[in-house]
């Protein structure tokens, strides 16, 4: 239990401290209490023999219980000084967090050096700066990242289509078409890596999934539907609004395989693309750009009002981002 200012006045007062009262500061009664504890009972004059004898053997006033209390307020100064030392100490402020650049290697600071990170560039700049910013040995491709006005929450403002790029993706592509007897022949006299009906779903069920794009044709689709739990999340269940579930399988062959690409926003409202590789250089890039953005913005909803286009970044893989300006789109 804590001690109390009352209970140091008691205190004082049984060891016959007469000046002191409830006024005082606690560390007064505590200064008074320790210098009157060793001379208890001076007042009254007993030979030292007698003195001991009179001594209580139990009680607030025995040697015990005044050996406890000393200890008592030595802890409790011990503690108080503990606590002026610490709000005294002066802490020093954590360091702030490097940024991706500072913590990058060689290459990516060197490349990272020609980005004016305050600057917005034209699409074509932009375009051009990622090829020359590319870090990796291997032909990166240049992405965009786009920051629509949308909601993607809203059903008519999730975004979501299909265009072939006029210069190509710059990536091989398997394409799988699962059709009757009859669009299989078509669709591998038309490029189809994997075409077949039954034959097809018996590989789905050893889980061998070999191919990058699949089409079907709207009655095989049934079928499909107990391996979308396979296909679903490696973004190769067909859709008709990506152009996969057609009755064309020679077009949409002819499609992919030329570079058809899908995008859509995700949940922040951005949407996440590849216009093609570092090799294609800045024309070919540009192509690709303009035809991407046009689609864009032939999807743009009617329930969106003012600007549609927040920011626009460019990138190479692993390469730093490029601010575009948005305002030329």
């Amino acid at each position: 239990m804590a001690e109390t200012k009352i209970d140091l006045v008691k205190q004082a007062k049984e060891l016959g401290i007469e000046h002191v009262s409830s006024t005082n500061t606690m560390a007064e009664l505590r200064e008074a209490i320790a210098q009157a504890a060793p001379k208890k009972h001076d007042k009254e004059s007993l030979p030292t023999e007698e003195h001991e004898a009179k001594k209580a053997k139990a009680g607030k006033r025995s040697e015990k219980a005044i050996k406890e209390t000393t200890e008592k307020i030595a802890k409790e100064e011990r503690k108080a000084a503990a606590i002026d030392e610490e709000s005294t100490h002066v802490f020093k402020a954590a360091p702030t967090a490097r940024t991706h650049a500072e913590r990058a290697g060689k290459k990516y600071k060197e490349a990272y050096a020609k980005v004016d990170s305050k600057k917005e560039y034209t699409m074509r700049e932009a375009l051009e700066l990622a090829t020359q910013t590319s870090t990796t040995k291997f032909d990166s491709s240049v992405e965009l990242h786009i920051r629509l006005n949308v909601d993607p929450r809203q059903a008519d403002q999730n975004i979501r289509d299909s265009i072939v790029l006029p210069e190509g993706t710059g990536k091989t592509v398997r394409v799988a078409v699962f059709a009757d007897i009859e669009d299989v022949a078509i669709a591998k006299k038309a490029g189809a890596d994997i075409a077949g009906a039954e034959e097809f779903l018996q590989q789905l069920d050893k889980g061998i999934i070999n191919f990058d794009v699949l089409i079907a044709t709207p009655l095989m689709m049934a079928k499909l539907g107990k391996y979308a739990r396979a296909l679903g999340p490696k973004g190769l269940m067909p859709n008709p609004k990506s152009g996969t579930v057609t009755k064309d399988v020679a077009k949409a062959v002819t499609e992919a395989k030329a570079g058809r690409i899908e995008f859509r926003v995700d949940s922040t409202g951005i949407v996440h693309v590849a216009v093609g590789k570092v090799s294609f250089g800045t024309a070919r890039l540009a192509k690709n750009t303009a035809a991407l953005m046009s689609s864009l913005k032939n999807a743009k909803p009617s329930s969106v009002k003012g600007s549609y286009v927040k920011s626009i970044f460019v990138a190479s893989s692993m390469g730093p981002s490029i601010k575009v300006i948005t305002n030329e789109i």
